[in-house]
């Protein structure tokens, strides 16, 4: 039986789509970039490493802080966005588990929202923990489950237009899984070899344009995406019919959505 490559099907994911990517989820996943950094205690003189930068949102407000910030990203597309963005950070295409950066390097290492979408997240952070040195910091963002209705919404929408998700579906190896909760953080960091590991849940009402929401599994990005992708042309309208009813309920007087959200943010520290 072939194993199934998780890590090369995100990079197919997120091939080209940086712009529909800024246009849709990239507001929603930049609102816990303050409390991301002052988790990694970022602050001038830093050196500090932001892998999975994206469009380069929390190295351009690392930057802001006076860190001399190193940005990285798999797609070209992202690193093209955030050469704009962080204008001033090195920028490294590659992705983890495995950085083409030396020991130790590292006052603080940040990744928003990356844990998600590798294949061996265990690996990941005892990546992020090598560039590292002893007595820096290592903060991370991620979805928690169970899901806030913001992310809620792209399920219930596919399945009111009677779309049941294919079985074959990207799912992360079982013994590489790990729950999506504040124990099952905690729990990932400390096996990491990580200290002094903390997690806490922050919750916020992300308001977009309707339109800019179902860009991005219009687009193809994020599993919904896929979904939305496989589907005949009819079948998309009636997803999309199916969404416009159910955002209905958080359209507020201007016409954009009020959508609760919700993260886990876990850091530790490097013994």
């Amino acid at each position: 039986m072939i194993e199934f490559d998780y890590d090369a099907h995100e990079r197919t994911r997120w091939a080209g789509r940086a712009r529909a990517y800024r246009r849709s989820f990239g507001g929603l996943c930049a609102y816990p970039t303050a409390a991301l950094l002052d988790a990694a205690r970022v602050r001038a003189g830093r050196r500090v490493l932001d892998v999975g930068t994206g469009p380069g949102t929390v190295a351009a407000a690392a930057l802001g802080r006076g860190a001399a910030v190193v940005a990285v990203d798999a797609e070209a597309s992202m690193l093209a966005e955030a050469r704009a963005t962080a204008a001033g950070a090195g920028l490294v295409g590659a992705a983890l588990p495995r950085l083409p950066l030396p020991d130790d390097r590292f006052d603080a290492a940040v990744a928003n929202f990356v844990l998600n979408h590798v294949g061996d997240p265990a690996a990941a952070l005892m990546e992020l923990r090598r560039v590292v040195r002893p007595g820096g910091r290592v903060a991370v963002t991620l979805w928690p489950s169970p899901h806030p209705p913001l992310q809620r919404l792209w399920g219930e929408a596919i399945s009111a237009a009677g779309v049941t998700p294919p079985a074959d579906l990207p799912r992360l190896a079982p013994g590489r899984d790990f729950p999506r909760t504040a124990a099952g953080v905690t729990g990932l960091l400390s096996a990491a070899g990580l200290t002094d590991v903390a997690c806490t849940t922050l919750t916020w009402t992300h308001r977009t344009d309707p339109e800019d929401w179902w860009a991005g599994p219009a687009a193809g990005i994020s599993a919904v995406g896929l979904v939305v992708q496989r589907q005949e042309p009819a079948t998309r309208d009636r997803i999309r019919r199916e969404y416009d009813r159910l955002t209905a309920a958080f359209r507020e007087a201007d016409g954009r959505l009020a959508l609760p959200a919700a993260a886990l943010l876990a850091s530790a520290s490097v013994a």
